[in-house]
């Protein structure tokens, strides 16, 4: 079966071996990034950048399941009169195991949108959605809804759909749903943050209730992107973090925030679909582990009509998956990365070799001259490829505890398990990456460290971004509200 080639956000980090001039021995490649792959550099609106499972720490919400997929990388406020949307053409998709055996066909939950052009904006064939005041009868009002009166300026918009899939029964548990519009600006959209509210609608599902959300969110990942690609010029030589530098947790202090790194992603916006579920809806009696992964697909016949318009038919073929942060960047080599993701995550077997002699060990060795853990990684294997390490069954998901209790965002520690405090005691977050994935969670510092062994963990590596550009939320959907495109300016913090 055919399948794009593609790549995820998270890989800024490949540049750990795209800006080495390594021995032919050593080559892996081209480099990997927002735009390592052409089809998928020429596809955003399939491109996942994020994919992120975790019990809810929501207060009251703990027996609820959150999978969050962002796609469409980089979106830049400003960019109208042409916004930000979903494509009618891609089928999103969150696919889930829950009874271990490493296949993910167990629940499945569906998102397809539509578009529509829309009120008097269409009729006058004008490019903008606010023309006066309310109350002035020739004037179209500000956008305060996303239906009825107070939505006229909102002339297009999307409406979407989700399927539940559990074998081979298939049920839309909604449809019709409207999805949040780009965050053009105060004077046509006032009230933002009351208008994206609107765009969070409540699930009738067995089990308990649950939540959707679909629209424009701020960007939640972070990371020096350029002084990556600057042959990692970080910004401080070597790039190690302090002991109380590396405790803080993105608290909004002078002294330690974001300790000597700049966000580069910063001011940034994406995509977001985010699905709240309750716990007994997925988890299986007797296996308190599950495992998930994110994926776009397009259908196999794409046709372009003389009026522009594009038929699509046939059926769907996947052109992205993303689980855990950084595999197919970081950890598959550039030769095998069209091949890794042409197949599902339970043939990962044929992969093995990347894992336990992982190429960005090496890398890190010849950049920084520290000896790394470069091969009989079997550790990178059990975690990543594992529910436990007597398993035969090799498969690259997500996987999530759900014994484990959320820690409550103001608890959380960005490094999960390698997490300590000023002092340089152990402070662990069972709940953080690799057990499922919160937005707050540092894969950047933990994948450099995790890959590059014991002298990494010890010497505190790090690219010196600690947390995003604004501060995430404690509630559902959880991700910070979109910068606006007349007043955003990319200041790093």
């Amino acid at each position: 079966m055919l399948r794009l080639r593609v790549l995820t956000r998270t890989a800024l980090l490949l540049a750990l071996v795209t800006v080495l001039v390594l021995p032919p021995w050593a080559q892996v490649g081209d480099a990997a990034s927002h735009r390592e792959a052409p089809a998928i550099s020429m596809d955003p609106e399939a491109d996942i950048t994020d994919f992120f499972m975790f019990r809810s720490y929501e207060p009251g919400k703990g027996d609820k399941l959150i999978l969050i997929m962002d796609v469409i990388p980089g979106e830049e406020p400003s960019s109208g009169p042409n916004y930000w949307n979903f494509d009618p053409n891609v089928l999103y998709s969150f696919e889930i195991d829950n009874d271990g055996d490493g296949k993910a066909n167990d629940v499945s939950f569906e998102f397809s949108f539509t578009t529509e052009l829309r009120g008097e904006v269409t009729a006058l064939k004008l490019p903008l959605s606010y023309l006066g005041d309310a109350d002035a009868p020739d004037k179209l009002p500000p956008i305060t809804k996303l239906d009825g009166p107070g939505s006229e300026g909102l002339g297009l918009r999307q409406k979407y759909s989700v399927t539940m899939v559990k074998g081979n029964d298939r049920t839309v548990i909604a449809d019709g749903l409207i999805a949040v519009p780009s965050n053009v600006g105060p004077r046509t959209m006032p009230d933002y943050d009351a208008l994206a509210a609107q765009g969070i609608y409540n699930l009738d599902l067995p089990g308990g209730g649950g939540r959707v959300f679909a629209g424009q969110r701020d960007d939640p990942f972070y990371i020096d992107l350029g002084a990556t690609f600057d042959t990692l010029n970080f910004r401080r030589n070597p790039p190690l973090l302090t002991m109380a530098e590396d405790a803080n947790d993105g608290a909004v202090d002078a002294q330690w925030f974001n300790p000597f790194g700049v966000d580069m992603l910063s001011g940034f916006n994406v995509n977001t679909i985010a699905l709240e579920v309750p716990m007994s809806l997925i988890r299986r009696a007797g296996q308190p582990k599950i495992g998930a992964y994110a994926s776009t697909a397009r259908r196999n016949v794409h046709v372009i009509r003389r009026d522009g318009g594009p038929v699509d038919s046939g059926r769907f073929i996947q052109v992205q998956r993303l689980a855990n942060p950084l595999i197919n960047e970081v950890i598959i080599g550039t030769q095998d990365k069209d091949a890794w993701n042409a197949v599902d995550p339970q043939d990962e077997a044929q992969f093995l070799d990347y894992y336990l002699n992982p190429r960005l060990a090496l890398a890190l060795q010849l950049v920084f001259g520290v000896p790394a853990a470069t091969s009989n990684r079997t550790d990178l294997r059990d975690a990543l490829l594992k529910y436990a390490p007597t398993d035969t069954q090799l498969s690259e998901l997500l996987r999530l505890d759900t014994t484990v209790p959320p820690t409550p965002l103001a608890n959380q520690h960005r490094l999960g398990p390698l997490a300590h405090d000023a002092a340089g005691n152990p402070t662990p977050d069972p709940a953080g990456w690799p057990n499922g994935r919160r937005p707050k969670d540092d894969v950047t510092d933990v994948a450099v460290r995790l890959v590059g062994g014991p002298n990494y963990i010890q010497a505190l590596a790090g690219d010196g971004v600690n947390f995003n550009d604004k501060p995430l939320t404690t509630s559902f959907p959880f991700l910070a509200s979109p910068h606006n495109g007349r007043n955003r300016v990319h200041q790093n913090p």
